[in-house]
């Protein structure tokens, strides 16, 4: 974030001077408020009943300047607004109640993992690899999907007491903040994030000195500290090299996510993998089985067999399977262009040194990475590394399972592609986290007060339908409303920044209408992606959005990646269609900087999820899956999570069907001739049809059905258990439907 003045002094001026504890925090408060503290440093929080309102109602507008940490809000709070919250009894009573429920939280003992998992201790858990983790917008180490998938099975793992640990990266950086020019041109800019005011601490020892330890990056000596993220019972060990001891180029090692170049990249990937191991070690903890998410930890397989190695005296060959008995991988990439591959002179380069401490040569370590053995040029693989050295490897959805077999099915010559040992357990979200607190209160009055604690009983979900339709109807057009208000909000900022006329300025106040059909589109502005499909024909596009008797609108998020020329002239692309036509100019609007805040307006106001990625290019997905937890519906390519989701006529509609061919430009026109279809005959017909109160019922009971269905499949407590019982241990015999989450009510 960027240095905020408070009282006309400058933030970072102020770090060493307010080098923030949850110790020093508490001293901060008034008695009363001290409780703040620990919650504050506990991200349990954001998934609670109170929630956010706890915070932001001590100062809505410094809560977003400080975009919504709670941490650095409660330290630099002007002390007579502290001094009023401090001495009203209600709100006292708030936060004694939050306290009290946090503290029993992270006491109990009879969680499901614990009758269920017994297997699993806190003495030798589960670590989790990561390299990125979205948990909320206020530690901002994530780009997208893979970082909010991990960040969800976190909470998950908390909520139902799986006894695990992460491990990530902490980018001073992180990922880069999108602005748009003028013409629509996607401008990346880089912001400091300040570590010390933020809802995390630094590990230390006894004497107060970081708990560091020590890599070998190419011949320099790079030392690395630790930071701990609480997230819920889960603790996030986040890496860091941006120490004085260090080089320069070394402090930057953790600069920025998913940025630099392939020394950058491959030096990272020590960081996480080997680092991560070492950290581990240091803090004196010994897991029970290694989880790489992605294949950017896999040099933590060959940590962990060095360690074993100088324990037991054994070759990297006897060491082998015992290794891979504690190592579990997780793919997301369903084309081969997509995994981290390295060249052998980079690898020789960066592991030069390292190889003879495993006693092997260059031809048998590159051997380890390799596709095709025996092969000079063969290029280093991360996911062939990951997938050598686990005893078991999933894909996230049953398609992308299916794919991935086909496309390793190199690696395993002797055995049919079905025989291939890569199985998948699709994703899901934390319904906790991404239901609306108005959708969470309208099922708790007719699924059960406990309803969040059985997300995964399909038995309470049929409940749904018992929900009047005008209750249900005015609960979503509530939070429509809100995403619009947002929606607004931030484009009138954004062009404010433009320096924009006052005509584009002010016409913000007539962008949306919370009575037009409203499509969201958000993710990574990636070509595959197609975020352009809907204006392929422009003209019956144009026709659909600007027809004045149902007309409809669409939202746009989403950032391209730095080096991805071509997905930034796709958001261009939309840029300039709003304002070369008059018909979209209200219709279709772009929000900047898309980021978890936006991501959950947008989830829980649209009508419509739409998804349109080329086949069989979307691994999972997992934002339309959060939209049905809010009565949202999808309209999507049958890829990812959605072959496994949609019900015909039930709960959603399927774009071009199963329709496949090798010419994207042909699919193209079959896609968006299937997309404008639905919305001419389907859709948009459904939407309008109201009774005399104005009530869709026939569209509100795709919504239900949209609920009912997906909910109970597509959430990350399943998830967990299926993770647990399949991967964690194996053949665990366990009822999904009975998982039940610990949820404070």
């Amino acid at each position: 974030m960027q240095p905020l003045p408070i009282w006309g002094v400058n933030a970072k001026s102020m770090v060493q001077d307010n080098f923030l504890t949850v110790t020093k925090l508490r001293d901060k408060l008034p008695i009363t408020l001290k409780p703040l503290a620990d919650i504050a440093y506990n991200y349990w929080w954001c998934w609670t009943n109170d929630r956010v309102s706890l915070f932001r109602n001590i100062d809505p507008d410094a809560w977003d300047r400080w975009k919504h940490n709670p941490v650095a809000m409660l330290a630099f709070a002007h002390p007579v607004r502290l001094s009023q919250l401090a001495n009203d009894p209600d709100y006292i009573k708030r936060v004694k109640t939050v306290a009290e429920q946090l503290k029993r939280y992270m006491e109990e003992t009879e969680t499901w993992a614990a009758q269920e998992a017994r297997q699993i201790s806190s003495a030798n858990p589960v670590a989790y690899f990561c390299a990125e983790f979205g948990i909320h917008e206020s530690l901002p180490i994530y780009s997208g999907g893979l970082g909010v998938l991990a960040g969800d099975h976190l909470k998950s793992a908390s909520d139902l007491g799986v006894p695990l640990v992460a491990v990530g990266l902490l980018y001073r950086q992180g990922y880069f903040v999108q602005h748009l020019s003028r013409i629509g041109w996607q401008e990346d800019h880089y912001e400091d994030n300040i570590f010390e005011q933020m809802p995390m601490e630094l590990i230390t020892d006894a004497s107060g000195k970081p708990v560091t330890v020590e890599l070998e990056i190419r011949t320099r000596k790079v030392k690395v500290q630790v930071w701990r993220v609480m997230v819920g019972r889960v603790s996030l060990y986040l890496l860091d090299t941006d120490r004085p001891d260090n080089d320069q180029i070394d402090r930057w090692l953790t600069g920025h996510l998913y940025g630099g170049n392939q020394d950058t990249r491959i030096a990272q990937e020590v960081v996480l993998g080997i680092g991560g191991v070492r950290v581990l070690q240091a803090l004196g903890i010994e897991p029970a089985i290694y989880h790489m998410n992605e294949g950017h930890a896999a040099f933590c397989t060959l940590e962990v067999a060095r360690s074993e190695m100088l324990k037991t005296g054994k070759s990297f060959y006897d060491v082998e399977a015992t290794v891979r008995s504690k190592s579990v991988f997780t793919t997301h990439t369903p084309v081969p262009a997509g995994h981290d591959v390295f060249s052998g002179d980079t690898i020789e380069s960066y592991f030069s040194q390292y190889w003879p401490k495993l006693n092997l040569s260059e031809e048998q370590f590159m051997a380890l990475g390799a596709r095709r053995l025996g092969d000079p040029w063969e290029p280093f693989s991360m996911t062939v590394l990951a997938l050598r050295m686990s005893r078991t490897a999933n894909g996230v959805s049953e398609l992308h399972g299916e794919v991935s077999r086909k496309m390793w099915h190199i690696l395993y010559p002797e055995r049919e592609v079905e025989q291939v040992p890569i199985g998948y357990i699709t994703n899901g979200v934390h319904a906790r986290t991404w239901t609306a607190p108005l959708m969470s209160d309208l099922y708790s009055s007719y699924l059960g007060e406990d309803w969040s604690s059985r997300v995964a009983d399909p038995q309470m979900w049929a409940k749904v339908d018992d929900i009047p339709d005008e209750e249900i109807w005015w609960r979503h057009q509530l939070l429509k409303e809100r995403l619009i208000a947002h929606t607004r909000s931030q484009v009138k900022q954004a062009r404010q920044q433009r320096g924009e006329d006052n005509y584009w300025i002010s016409s913000v106040d007539k962008l949306l209408d919370p009575n037009v059909l409203t499509i969201g589109f958000a993710r990574r502005f990636s070509t595959y992606k197609r975020g352009y499909l809907l204006l392929h024909d422009l003209e019956r596009a144009l026709k659909i959005l600007g027809n004045p008797d149902r007309p409809v609108q669409i939202i746009f998020s989403g950032k391209a990646h730095p080096a991805d020329e071509q997905g930034k002239r796709v958001l261009q692309r939309l840029f300039e269609w709003s304002r070369k036509h008059p018909e979209l100019h209200n219709r279709l609007v772009i929000i900047e900087n898309y980021n978890m805040h936006t991501g959950r307006k947008l989830v829980q106001g649209v009508d419509v999820w739409l998804n349109t990625p080329r086949r069989p290019l979307e691994a999972s997905g997992t934002s339309g899956q959060k939209v049905c937890f809010n009565g949202g519906i999808n309209c999507s390519v049958l890829d990812g999570w959605w072959c496994e989701g949609y019900e015909e006529g039930v709960n959603g509609w399927a774009i071009g069907e199963d329709a496949h061919t090798s010419d994207q430009e042909r699919q193209d026109k079959i896609d968006a001739e299937s997309l404008y279809r639905l919305l001419e005959e389907e859709i948009v017909p459904l939407y309008y049809d109201r009774d005399a109160n104005g009530i869709p019922h026939g569209w509100v009971k795709r919504m239900k059905g949209s609920i009912k269905t997906n909910a109970p499949r597509f959430n990350t407590d399943r998830m967990i258990a299926e993770y647990v019982a399949k991967i964690y241990l194996p053949g665990l015999a366990t009822n999904l439907q009975a998982v039940r989450a610990s949820v404070m009510v």
